[in-house]
């Protein structure tokens, strides 16, 4: 059976779905970059934006900069895969405070509350080397060199993934990927992947880790504080539908069973890592898991949401700071399921 026509250019313009897809010219999925123009009323009207929103989950200090009531509607997208408790809140603050390193070595939990507990632990303060990592990135004034200085050299060639070879599907920006040189860095990038799984029925995320929907997020460098940060894309390639999502996404799409419904609208999934001084050796914010809501009535959708991409719910991992690497989770398992990491 042959594939369905392309959507028109121009079409193809208005409509993405994130930049899962390769920037490189053998991509077969439409990605469609963000325009360089925007209209002189979307410039002229002051509108919320991502540096807004990274504010809001930083110390308290930062979070007062932000207008009260853009705060208040921002506040109200947040959904939070990990509570952020007053404890965690106000800890960071505290003089000489210095959080516990903990380790993503197996754990014998006495209950589930002691292992919900462990994992919320692991997000506000994570293991040593990703410390270590959130340190440089802050330290360098946000250089995303610090990032590709910490990669193993070895290159690894992307197998198939899920059949995507036979439907001429480049999932990646590159045929290939590297790793991070401490492996406990790269297992944490995979707890992060498997906790989102785990805990988005929670707020209403149902997602599935395959190559349609959950497999890939962006790691940057926030603007202006340099803070370490994941932008996760859930929901990448839903199924063409000439009601519901009549977008043609190309090869990647094909065989997609990946409702656009409701749960389109938490597509977006952040992780922001612990925030350290620049000018001490404390630290100001613990990490954050938040899904955030991209609900049509809600000021995301409205302001951080380019319009040409309403229907795809997508925000622009370029809007929150320089993109160091994309990381994907991809199940390289030919007979069972085998998860790998690949940094693109």
């Amino acid at each position: 059976m042959g594939n369905p026509p392309l959507l028109s250019l121009r079409f193809a313009f208005v409509f993405s779905v994130s930049l899962a897809a390769s920037y490189a010219t053998t991509s077969a999925s439409l990605s469609f970059p963000r325009p360089k123009f925007r209209s002189q009323s979307a410039i002229s009207v002051p509108k919320a934006t991502a540096k807004d929103l990274l504010a809001l989950l930083g110390p308290p200090q930062l979070a007062l900069s932000v207008n009260q009531q853009e705060a208040e509607q921002l506040k109200s997208c947040f959904k939070f895969l990990v509570p952020c408790s007053p404890a965690c809140q106000t800890q960071p603050v505290i003089s000489g405070y210095k959080p516990a390193r903990r380790s993503l070595s197996p754990v014998r939990f006495t209950s589930k509350e002691n292992k919900e507990a462990e994992v919320n632990e692991l997000i506000w303060w994570p293991p040593e080397p990703v410390f270590e990592l959130a340190r440089l990135a802050v330290d360098s004034g946000g250089d995303p060199g610090v990032i590709h200085g910490a990669l193993d050299p070895t290159i690894i060639k992307v197998p198939d993934v899920e059949g995507s070879k036979e439907e001429r599907c480049e999932l990646t920006r590159t045929s290939y990927g590297r790793r991070f040189i401490n492996e406990e860095l790269n297992s944490y990038l995979k707890f992060l992947f498997e906790i989102i799984e785990a805990r988005g029925p929670s707020v209403g995320l149902n997602v599935s880790l395959n190559r349609y929907d959950l497999f890939h997020g962006h790691l940057f460098l926030a603007v202006d504080s340099g803070r370490l940060g994941i932008l996760f894309h859930a929901k990448e390639y839903p199924a063409y539908d000439k009601d519901v999502f009549p977008c043609n996404m190309g090869y990647c799409q094909i065989g997609s069973n990946v409702t656009c419904d409701n749960s389109m609208n938490l597509r977006n999934i952040l992780w922001l890592a612990p925030l350290p001084s620049n000018s001490t050796k404390t630290w100001l914010a613990p990490g954050v898991l938040v899904v955030l809501d991209a609900r049509p009535d809600g000021i995301i959708y409205k302001d951080l949401i380019p319009e040409y991409v309403h229907i795809a719910r997508t925000l622009y991992e370029d809007d929150f700071g320089e993109v160091a690497v994309d990381v994907n989770y991809l199940n390289v398992g030919t007979k069972a399921s085998r998860y790998e990491i690949f940094l693109c």
